[in-house]
């Protein structure tokens, strides 16, 4: 007998196949499949919403804390990253000042960027924006092209290569899929902030702070507007919702 999951993996590869042979075709006078991909994008803006965000506070992240990794992996019942094919939806970055060596931490996961290129060039729509901001992926139309990894700039997106053996229902995950983090947004939706800055309050540091960007009276818009924070890469253009200070 046949599995079905099989069959989906199949079709998968053979779609794939098609995209690949088909990427540069005109499908009408002045219409690409790209332009087709970003048009069933849902980007609908709230200019005058909420926009979730994060401010990571580098002076503040111990550099030899992994406390939001483990929680991390621990919520979406990710692997435990001892294999280069596992996927890690948050990293730890370790920086060192040159000139007084200063040593400094900073987790880096999708930025959740207002303009999002792994939006722009997902061929099924799968990639995709909430008014919110946060950026996610649906993997029951994700065909794994991974063509949202290359376009990622912070390599934040990973591929899922093995089955999932420990699923958690409220975090959908599947092999031949890709995913990244997503700011907990099962979390946020309930009102919880996400697991990463739990655990990192918990260690006692605080340096990461979740909130609403564009509510002046929350505290990461207060952080914000009190010191200098930047986004990584910012002449790309592409106004991540993560921002970090002391980098």
């Amino acid at each position: 007998m046949t599995d079905r999951r099989d069959d989906v993996d199949a079709g998968r590869r053979q779609f794939v196949g098609w995209g690949v042979a088909m990427a540069g075709a005109t499908l009408a006078p002045g219409v690409m499949l790209f332009d087709l991909a970003h048009g069933r994008a849902p980007e609908a803006p709230a200019p005058r919403g909420v926009r979730w965000g994060m401010l990571v506070d580098a002076t503040r992240c111990a550099p030899d804390c992994n406390a939001c990794i483990v929680a991390c992996a621990k919520e979406h019942g990710l692997p435990d990253g001892k294999r280069s094919t596992d996927a890690q939806w948050i990293r730890k970055v370790e920086l060192k000042d040159l000139r007084s060596g200063r040593a400094l931490g900073a987790p880096v996961m999708c930025q959740h960027c207002a303009k999002p290129p792994c939006v722009d060039v997902c061929p099924t729509g799968a990639s995709f924006k909430r008014a919110d901001g946060i950026v996610l992926v649906d993997r029951h139309t994700c065909i794994g092209c991974r063509y949202c990894m290359l376009a990622c700039p912070y390599q934040a997106r990973s591929f899922v290569h093995e089955p999932v053996v420990n699923p958690q229902p409220d975090v959908p995950r599947g092999k031949g899929c890709v995913e990244s983090c997503t700011l907990c947004v099962h979390r946020i939706d309930r009102d919880r902030a996400p697991a990463c800055v739990e655990a990192c309050a918990a260690a006692g540091h605080r340096a990461l702070v979740f909130g609403d960007l564009n509510d002046p009276g929350s505290e990461i818009a207060k952080r914000v507007a009190s010191y200098a924070t930047a986004p990584l890469r910012p002449g790309l253009g592409l106004d991540p919702g993560v921002r970090y200070h002391g980098i």
